[in-house]
């Protein structure tokens, strides 16, 4: 069975940064999950206006399919995407029951001053409201915790030695 990460955190916590170098080393098919946004989505993050759970749904469910075909294609992959709810995180486990979840964390003045040094649609006023959504992995969950204060190079190193331990 092929390996599958996500990269979950709020906004600013360089999900693509280790997304894309991890990708790099497994081998494995990148998917950056802001691609995978409905339009509508990204302007309502534009104009500062937090998406609902109803508003994500067609895009984990996007994301979700794009990873199952991935699995059927016996193909790994890597997925950035906020996934700050369980139940988010439960719909891209549709995709690939087995996938293991690397949470970046970060203090909320790091974050923002990573959010103002960055162009993206999503602006730094959002930062609040996807902090009060976030849900920690769960015990039950696979995955792991990763500061962000670290360089990404570190936390790519530390997601392989964990999925080496794994297998």
């Amino acid at each position: 069975m092929p390996l599958h990460v996500v990269l979950m955190g709020v906004a600013g916590t360089g999900k693509s940064a280790v997304g894309k170098p991890l990708a790099g080393r497994l081998g494995a098919d990148f998917a950056e999950g802001d691609d995978f946004h409905l339009r509508a989505n990204i302007e309502k993050l534009s104009s500062g206006i937090p998406l609902t759970d109803e508003d994500r749904w067609p895009w984990l469910r996007s994301l979700a399919d794009w990873t199952r075909e991935r699995t059927e294609a016996g193909r790994p992959t890597v997925v950035t995407c906020s996934a700050l709810r369980r139940a988010h995180r439960d719909v891209l486990r549709e995709g690939a029951p087995d996938t293991f979840f690397v949470h970046l964390v970060g203090t909320p003045t790091l974050i923002l001053e990573r959010m103002a040094g960055r162009e993206h649609f999503a602006p730094a006023s959002l930062l609040d409201s996807q902090l009060a959504t976030l849900e920690p992995l769960e015990e039950d969950e696979q995955g792991m915790t990763a500061d962000i204060a670290r360089p990404a190079q570190e936390i790519v190193d530390d997601v392989l030695a964990r999925l080496d331990h794994r297998r």
